[in-house]
């Protein structure tokens, strides 16, 4: 049997012959399964992706606290080595009611260094986080060793005090403008600290 696919249309449906209705549907089936398949195929694909990139973090979680488990010792004690360090710290910083002593220490150090002091001055609180920082502003009067004896003297208190903004001048006349003795002038400021939280002993 011979056929022509121009006769072919939708119009004459009803008249095409049985092999080419079969065919077609053959065709149609054939299709459907086809986009059927790679639409599954690449849902598939996708959850196949989200899976490895799954393992690969669960893998990964898994060897950060391997390692985290095989140094709890070493964390452990370093933790404790750390809380000790902190609580030395906090030792040095004087309390409220310690303050005035600290302030008196400093004076006591300039004094035993042959020091005349021409200025101290305590400057207003200034707040942080953990820790109030107390500025006290001091300009004193001697000869360069006695200078450094007062530094070496303050740096060895058992209190933090740390030393900021040097400046060293000669001391010179009001009068005539001269030099008097060889005398320095130093100008600094030293800062003490204290614990913020609730403290009142070291």
């Amino acid at each position: 049997m011979r056929i022509d696919i121009n006769d072919l249309t939708l119009e004459n449906l009803d008249r095409w012959p049985v092999i080419v209705k079969i065919s077609v549907i053959g065709i149609i089936f054939g299709l459907i399964i086809a986009f059927g398949y790679i639409f599954a195929n690449k849902q598939q694909l996708s959850l196949l992706e989200k899976a490895r990139q799954q393992e690969l973090e669960l893998k990964q979680t898994f060897i950060l606290k391997q390692q985290l488990a095989a140094n709890y010792s070493a964390y452990k004690i370093q933790l404790e080595q750390i809380k000790k360090t902190f609580g030395t710290m906090l030792r040095q910083l004087p309390s409220t009611t310690e303050v005035p002593g600290l302030l008196e220490d400093i004076s006591q150090a300039g004094v035993a260094s042959g020091l005349t002091f021409k200025l101290f001055k305590p400057q207003p609180e200034i707040k942080h986080e953990f820790y109030t920082e107390l500025p006290i502003q001091i300009q004193i009067l001697g000869h360069y060793h006695q200078l450094a004896e007062f530094v070496s003297k303050i740096v060895n208190l058992d209190r933090i005090v740390t030393l900021h903004d040097f400046n060293i001048t000669r001391e010179v006349s009001s009068e005539n403008k001269t030099i008097i003795n060889h005398n320095l002038i130093m100008d600094i400021t030293a800062k003490t600290y204290r614990y913020t939280e609730n403290r009142d002993n070291p």
